[in-house]
């Protein structure tokens, strides 16, 4: 069950059964022309997220609304008095004693349902594996496609590329300048780049970077959820290096005008730092014509329900922003509300998960979201680092968490996984999915549009 818990103060998500939704029914495409029916899970050591980080001293039993309550312990290092602390720290103290009751007393409620339904009871799986460790390298493979003119606008209009044709083969495929799609109710696990990746079923892609957008531009779809994850600036990040951050400033040339249908929900995950918090509220949803409608928090939790980092440390708090807001364009302000008007979207609703033990593996919202949004609307995800089902996804790690060494795969021998008219398909030739930074010389090799179904 992806959604625990429903109440008024928010929701209680099981992450890693979010994840497995899209893979229900999942076939993998083999080099030797052969494909088979396979299981897919993610890996759920990735989700065993036991301890908090506590002293012993710290922990109280059963970790409930007194351990919700503490305080990080002080440290034996030296600490700076009060009146030393930066502009910045204060700020952050100033906006976490605003919200501190509304994430301590939700918190409790919604860890104490769950709790009654047997969830955060601190039961685990016994996986004993090492989390997966696949270096990724798309970042990289990014930066080389910059090296490629761009394509023509006319020649990229509308044109997508297919992952697995209607009869089940698969093709030649650009990753970098066409945004691909897997059209079929069932998952693939194809090979791409020489690795392989597990798709979900209805999916569509784009692996670019900031300045190789336009494909997803010219793709010709308007949408009512925008989703993004924006890789903000900080002092961790530059000392991890796990990847490049981007200035505020530049996220104002996102094309979500563009890219936007009227009275789109638009959500922004913002780091604790009030001044990317400021500006998204005060500068970047102005810029766009988004108008801020809620403040959410996603609150992270070990298995037994206790805050991952006490709630009044001084450093990580266990707790992160979205800001929410409707894009409302002025060339559309003479349509009337009641034909642009959704269902309202509540102020300061929590979002309580075990989080994921890998690096920025963000929680899906498409559950949490839906009541906000129509029942046929087209979602977008920006900064992606994973694909969900139905959605469309940029960025230039999009295929991040999809490679198969985050997912355990188990081949089924019945094929009951799949649609029986693609289980009758096993003797279909399929080559392997060989990625190409094709230039737009190069473009009648396959055709301007080649793989596109009507």
């Amino acid at each position: 069950m992806a959604v625990v818990v429903l109440n008024t103060q928010g929701w209680v998500l099981d992450a890693r059964s979010l994840i497995d939704q899209g893979y229900s029914r999942c076939i993998r495409f083999r080099n030797n022309n052969q494909k088979s029916h396979i299981k897919c899970l993610f890996k759920r050591q990735c989700f065993q997220n036991v301890n908090s980080h506590y002293s012993a001293s710290d922990a109280v039993d059963g970790g409930n609304t007194d351990m919700l309550q503490k305080t990080e312990k002080p440290s034996k290092k030296r600490k700076r008095k009060h009146s030393e602390l930066n502009h910045g720290e204060v700020d952050s103290q100033a906006f976490h004693e605003k919200i501190r009751s509304v994430v301590l007393e939700g918190t409790k409620s919604l860890v104490d349902s769950a709790r009654s339904l047997g969830y955060l009871n601190g039961a685990t799986d016994t996986v004993k594996e090492p989390l997966p460790s696949q270096e990724c390298s798309l970042a990289a493979l990014c930066e080389m496609a910059k090296e490629l003119p761009l394509v023509d606008d006319e020649e990229h209009e509308e044109c997508v590329q297919i992952l697995v044709a209607e009869d089940g083969r698969t093709s030649h495929v650009d990753l970098f300048s066409w945004v691909t799609e897997n059209r079929a109710d069932w998952a693939a696990v194809v090979t791409l780049m020489g690795e392989e990746y597990v798709i979900p079923p209805h999916t569509a892609f784009l692996l670019s970077d900031f300045t190789r957008i336009q494909p997803l531009v010219h793709y010709g779809r308007s949408f009512d959820l925008i989703v993004m994850d924006p890789p903000w600036e900080n002092k961790s990040v530059k000392r991890s290096r796990r990847y490049s951050s981007l200035p505020s400033s530049q996220l104002k040339r996102l094309p979500i005008p563009l890219l936007a249908s009227m009275n789109c929900l638009v959500v922004t995950w913002v780091t604790n730092r009030p001044s990317h918090l400021r500006f998204v509220r005060d500068e970047l949803y102005p810029h766009w014509g988004v108008e801020v409608v809620a403040e959410w928090f996603w609150v992270k939790v070990t298995t037994s329900g206790q805050f991952v980092f006490p709630l009044d440390s001084h450093h990580k708090k266990p707790y992160e922003v979205l800001v929410l807001g409707r894009y409302c364009s002025a060339a559309d302000d003479t349509t009337s509300s009641s034909e642009t008007s959704e269902v309202p979207v509540e102020d300061q609703r929590l979002i309580v998960s075990v989080p994921s033990a890998l690096h920025s593996q963000k929680p899906s919202l498409s559950e949490v979201l839906k009541p906000y949004i129509r029942a046929e609307a087209k979602c977008l995800e920006l900064f992606a680092r994973s694909l969900q089902p139905g959605w469309t996804s940029w960025g230039n790690e999009v295929l991040k968490f999809q490679h198969t060494s985050y997912f355990t795969l188990t081949p089924t021998d019945d094929g009951t996984n799949v649609p029986k008219d693609e289980a009758a398909d096993d003797c279909a030739d399929k080559p392997t999915l060989t990625p190409v930074l094709s230039s737009p010389g190069e473009s009648s090799r396959h055709g301007h549009c080649p793989t596109t179904v009507d």
